[in-house]
């Protein structure tokens, strides 16, 4: 197993009861997430910067 220190970037026309889930779900695309934050937000491009910590189960 690794961890992995990532960033992505959501969509915030999402509404904001579906915006966690939005998050949640596009970070475990990329493993289990262990924490994340919101750390910046383009309100002109409607978009939040999430950068989160991940695992990764090694497939040896």
């Amino acid at each position: 197993m690794t961890t992995h220190f990532i960033t992505a970037e959501i969509d915030l026309n999402e509404s904001t009861e579906d915006l966690q889930q939005a998050i949640e779900t596009e970070l475990e695309k990329r493993g289990e997430p262990l924490r994340w934050a919101v750390t910046e937000v383009d309100e002109e491009q409607q978009k939040a910067t999430v950068e989160a910590v991940v695992t990764v189960t090694n497939k040896d």
